[in-house]
This record gives structure tokens, sequence and C-alpha cells, in this order.
């Protein structure tokens, strides 16, 4: 009797699900669009929201009716997901991803490219830091990609299983400011993970940026991995070096406008207690599967690569500060701050071009390597071009005195 009703209850589970589905009637809305683009039913249908009855209406409103009223219908945004994942859109609204927006949007060099590398097209920088929230203007302006939770969620399925895939990261984690995806799936963590015998017990993306699920995905070090304060006085020297290139310190060392950008998109860490929160917590995340003395002094020997990378950067900041002073270099027409970083590859000179690869390329490589455990991009794509630019400056700027002096 016992097996029978084991036999029966199986029977039952296997059922219950697809009768469920089955039950859902089909809306207004999926029996139009069904023949106007069934793609996106197709998914919506294979969705829990659609097995559990939330309709497109709960999502895009119920305006557009009709064949010609589409633009009634709204996109949704962050604060639509709300409604029903309040714990998920306030740890979001906690994190970087969405500041991803403003991130990218303030940088000076922004101004100066087309809007299909920026804005509408989402085919550049905005293709990914559209994840971040916008201003009201911005949303009308901008016709794609308000969701946010979409970006890790791919509609119209949404699914938790495809966000959790370390791939799911790999379309905005890669390339070459930070190709964290490559780092990952070259190091012994992302190699783990990819062989289907031992891919269970390998940490992935989400383990250690999210761990429990926490939507908040902040780093110790930040975007910029700058800090302040700084205990020790030589790295501090070389901080404010950077700071200063970055249009973020004048040339007296005073903060200027641009902090207050820093601030907003939560970039770099500005007290002791913010970074060591974030440290704590990825400490708690290493010591799951390692000792605390190995998680710590793998840890640390990543602050040291940053602080080598930033004394060698600082260096070099230095010398083309000097040749602004000289005169040799003209600070260009509309620009505040010269050298300034946040131009990026808008630089208006050979040895400023490589200025910018030294940060934005291999100091990110050398230090996001060492905390990824990549050794390949730590050192070869990372450590060894930042010396090799480190050089080229410097040979250029004695070609450039030597110019001078003629």
């Amino acid at each position: 009797m016992k097996i029978l009703k084991v036999f029966w209850v199986s029977i039952l589970m296997a059922v219950v699900p697809s009768i469920a589905l089955a039950a859902v009637p089909k809306s207004e809305c999926v029996k139009c669009h069904e023949k106007v683009n069934p793609g996106v039913v197709k998914q919506h249908m294979a969705s829990r929201h659609f097995s559990t009855g939330v309709d497109c209406a709960i999502c895009h409103g119920s305006d557009h009716k009709t064949m010609t009223d589409h633009k009634a219908a709204k996109m949704p945004t962050a604060a639509t997901c709300a409604t029903c994942h309040k714990q998920q859109h306030a740890q979001f609204k906690a994190g970087k991803h969405d500041l991803a927006w403003i991130a990218a949007s303030s940088m000076p060099m922004w101004t100066h490219q087309p809007k299909a590398v920026t804005g509408m097209g989402y085919r550049g920088c905005s293709g990914c830091h559209k994840i971040g929230s916008k201003a009201p203007e911005e949303v009308k302006s901008y016709k794609y990609g308000h969701a946010q939770c979409d970006a890790c969620h791919t509609r119209h399925t949404f699914s938790k299983k495809e966000a959790q895939d370390p791939r799911s990261c790999s379309n905005c984690h890669m390339g070459f400011d930070h190709p964290q995806w490559e780092m990952y799936m070259s190091s012994k963590h992302g190699i783990t993970w990819s062989i289907p015998a031992t891919s269970a017990n390998a940490p992935t993306c989400q383990t250690c940026h999210m761990p429990n699920g926490d939507h908040n995905v902040m780093t110790a070090w930040g975007f910029l991995a700058l800090r302040l304060p700084e205990d020790n006085k030589e790295w501090l020297n070389a901080r404010v070096k950077i700071l200063q290139y970055l249009g973020v310190l004048d040339e007296k060392g005073t903060p200027t406008e641009r902090l207050e950008l820093v601030k907003a998109g939560k970039v770099a860490r500005l007290t002791k207690e913010e970074f060591q929160k974030e440290r704590d917590k990825m400490m708690k995340v290493c010591t799951q599967c390692h000792s605390s003395t190995y998680a710590k002094d793998t840890l640390d020997a990543g602050d040291q690569i940053i602080k080598a990378s930033d004394l060698l950067f600082a260096e070099v900041i230095g010398i083309v500060q000097d040749l602004y002073k000289d005169g040799i270099l003209k600070k260009p027409a509309g620009w505040k701050y010269a050298p300034d970083g946040l131009q990026f590859y808008e630089a208006k000179s050979s040895i400023e071009q490589e200025l910018y690869l030294i940060f934005l390329e291999y100091r990110m490589r050398a230090f996001q390597g060492a905390f990824h455990t990549s050794n390949d991009y730590m050192h070869w794509y990372g450590w060894a071009p930042l010396k090799e630019a480190v050089q080229r400056i410097k040979d250029e700027a004695k070609n450039l005195r030597a110019e001078h002096k003629k």
C-alpha cells in the first residue's frame, strides 16, 4: 500500500506542473504578440512569471491596447521589479550596478563621442553601463535598456538559473579595462568550474561577489583601486598624484568638484570603515574553502600589486605634469585639468595616450588579475606592459624636452 501511495504521489508531482501551466489562460497581450513577435511570447510563456500568472500588463501597464498605440506601453525599470522583488531591489539600489550609468556618463570623454557609441545604439560603453539608473529625462530620451534587472535576467524569461551562471557576467565583465571573465576562466577557479566533473566544487562570480544572492555587488577597492586615507606615506603621495591626474584633486591637493562624482559613483573607498567592510565580506567568502591565513595572504598580495603599480604610475604622472608646468605641453582648449586621465583616449599627445593606457588597461589588469588569481593576466597583460609604458613615457619626455630646446 505504501509503495502504491508513493507511486501516485510521484505521478501527480510530474503532472501537476504541466496542468498548472496549461491552465494559465492566454491574455489579450499574448494572443496579439504571438503574431507580432512570437519569440518574445515564447520566452514569456517559458518563464516562471507566466506559470504564476504574472501578466504583461503588470510590467508594461495596460494603456497599450491596439497595433497603433504601442508607444503607450511602459518600459519597466528596476522599480517595476521591486513590486515583487523588494529585497533584491533594495540590495541592487545600494550597490554599484545601479551606479553604472552615472559612473560612465559623467566621464568628460563621454561628451566627445557620437551618439551611437554612448547613447541610443548601446553599442559602446552604454551597452553595459545602461544597467545603472538614469534621470527621468534620460529614461524618456533613451528607448531601450531601462529594466536594468534584465541585464542579468534576460527578458522575457527572467531566469534565475541564467543569472546564477558565471557566463551571464561575461557580456560586460570582459575586454579592455576589466577582463574579469578572461581572468576567471584562466584561473584555477574558472578551470575547475569549466570541467563538468568538478564544476560543483568551483566558486563562480556569484559565489564571491553575490554571496547568498546579495545583489549589492560591491568590492573593497572599487573600480579605481583607490582608497583614502592611506597610512603608508609613500603610497599616499602616489595616490595624490593619481587623484590629481583624474582631476579629483587640484595642483595643491585640494578636492575639486569631481570628488562628488567619485562619491556618487562609489568607484573609490573614502573611509577605512568602507574599505574594511567589503574586505571582511570577501574574507568570509574565501574562508568557506580556504584557511583564514591563506585568504588574508592572498588578498594582501593583491594590495601590494596595487601599491607597486601606483608608485610607478605616480612617477610618470609627475613627468607629464612637469611637461605642462614647463610649457612643453599646452592645455587643450576646453579642458579644465591637464593632464586629465578622465579624457581617456581623447588625450591630445602620444605621451598622454601612454599614460591613459597605464591607468585604464595595464594597472587594471595587474591588480584585477592578482585578485582573480590569474597569473598570466596579472603579469604579462598587466605588470609587464605597465613597466614598458613607463619606459616609453620617460623616453618620450626626453625627446619632447630636446625638441623644445631647439
